[in-house]
């Protein structure tokens, strides 16, 4: 199995309108607020990374690289989170994870990227 095709999806309804979700999601004071799951730590765990197609309200598309040395978490990893209007004046966020590293287990990285949403909601939903 190569690398890009190990992927996770991952959805999130959040309380609060598209717009807001949208600023927190490319804003990098937000993100080292939200996008760094429980038990990841700077000295151990860093990125790196960048946008590569914003549409705002509607779509973030970034590329990111864990900075190490080690062969099994190399590689460029896209995750692209898509923004919808919910029923209820929310919003849905569905976020898909490409090429996640053969060191990191898919089931890990569907967890971390379940608490960093919950985080970005928590962020969102408080205004």
């Amino acid at each position: 199995m190569t690398s890009l095709a190990r992927s996770t999806r991952v959805h999130r309804h959040i309380r609060a309108p598209r717009a807001d979700v949208y600023r927190l999601l490319i804003d990098p004071a937000a993100i080292v607020k939200w996008r760094v799951p429980h038990g990841m730590t700077a000295h151990t765990d860093t990125y790196r990374g960048r946008f590569v197609r914003l549409v705002p309200n509607e779509l973030v598309v970034e590329v990111d690289e864990f900075e190490t040395g080690a062969p099994s978490l190399r590689g460029a990893m896209t995750s692209t989170f898509t923004l919808a209007d919910a029923d209820d004046g929310g919003t849905d966020v569905v976020g898909l994870h490409e090429g996640v590293p053969p060191g990191v287990s898919l089931e890990d990285n569907e967890t971390g990227w379940r608490i960093a949403l919950g985080k970005l909601a928590v962020l969102a939903e408080a205004g």
